[in-house]
């Protein structure tokens, strides 16, 4: 038996197959499209092709928060089940889950006094996120105790590299999750935006490319520039939105640069798809530290606070 039991959420658009384990629990994120609610499953109830084709069609599906009775009933089955647990959770800066399930944690922990819950904000989305849960999956299998993963998990997620290619900015602005003016700028130069996810678990645009093709190719650098490979486990992760193509292109790419490179695809499920549209590609590996490159304001930020 694992020394503790682990809770992660849909956001991390992992394969199904990958995150159905023993003492793994999965929440999923709800979203609406077309009138109806639906809760994601990574695909298991549908497919990337007919969500990703309804919003070519021009359907514009939103999202929300974990529900407070999604969040309590899953912390409150953990602490009557008696396990030490840890809760790996989508990003504080894209979504207010991670806040509400601290209100819930503490509303549980009143009611258990002797359950041990630990909750980590990863600061990461998609894949980037599905890194991190990939390879906690292993340090749980090795037998990390909570309080163990909770902090490795607190370290680990600064190292998770990602960049990603968005066909257009339209469904982030849609979704609040980039300014309209970047938007529109974006849009008014025809190119492909190249975004990643800050440290402080935003998303940030660092570049764009003149085209798909171009753009591939600069994901393809990116992780030769950025890769570590001392991390964790030699391993990249590709996230696709329905361009399997595409994704099969850069993976052509990634093992020519690096021939042992374990390179797992994952789709892109629907609440990350949401706000990023059809065609979205990424890369995440084990690279640089996010902290080095902190702004000056976050560093006296943290100096403040007595964090690293």
């Amino acid at each position: 038996m694992a020394n503790c039991h682990l809770i992660i959420d849909s956001c991390c658009d992992l394969p199904p197959q990958v995150v159905k384990r023993e003492d793994v629990t999965l929440m999923g994120f709800p979203y609406m499209m077309d009138g109806g609610t639906f809760t994601d499953d990574l695909f298991e109830s549908s497919t990337a092709q007919e969500f990703y084709d309804a919003m070519r069609k021009g359907s514009e599906p939103s999202t929300a928060q974990v529900a407070l009775s999604t969040l309590t009933d899953t912390f409150t089955a953990a602490a009557q089940e008696g396990t030490p647990c840890v809760y790996l959770a989508f990003s504080s800066g894209l979504s207010a889950t991670y806040d509400a399930a601290c209100v819930v944690a503490d509303q549980v922990r009143a009611q258990y006094p002797d359950f041990e819950l630990h909750l980590v904000d990863t600061h990461l989305a998609s894949v980037a996120e599905g890194l991190l849960i990939y390879e906690a999956l292993v340090q749980h299998e090795k037998g990390m105790t909570a309080a163990e993963l909770a902090a490795w998990a607190e370290e680990a997620r600064c190292f998770v590299n990602e960049e990603f290619m968005v066909d257009d900015l339209g469904a982030l602005r849609r979704g609040g999750r980039i300014p309209a003016s970047v938007a529109v700028a974006g849009a008014a130069l025809d190119v492909k935006p190249l975004l990643v996810i800050g440290e402080d678990g935003k998303l940030a645009l660092t570049g764009v490319a003149r085209g798909r093709k171009k753009g591939i190719k600069q994901l393809a650098e990116f992780y030769k520039k950025n890769v570590d490979a001392s991390g964790p486990s030699h391993v990249a992760l590709i996230g696709h939105a329905d361009c399997p193509k595409d994704a099969g292109r850069l993976r052509e790419l990634l093992l020519k640069e690096d021939p042992n490179l374990f390179v797992l695809e994952c789709s892109i499920g629907p609440v990350i798809g949401s706000h990023v549209g059809p065609e979205m590609l990424a890369v995440v590996f084990w690279g640089a530290d996010k902290r080095d490159n902190m702004s000056v304001a976050d560093r006296i930020a943290r100096k403040v606070k007595g964090e690293r």
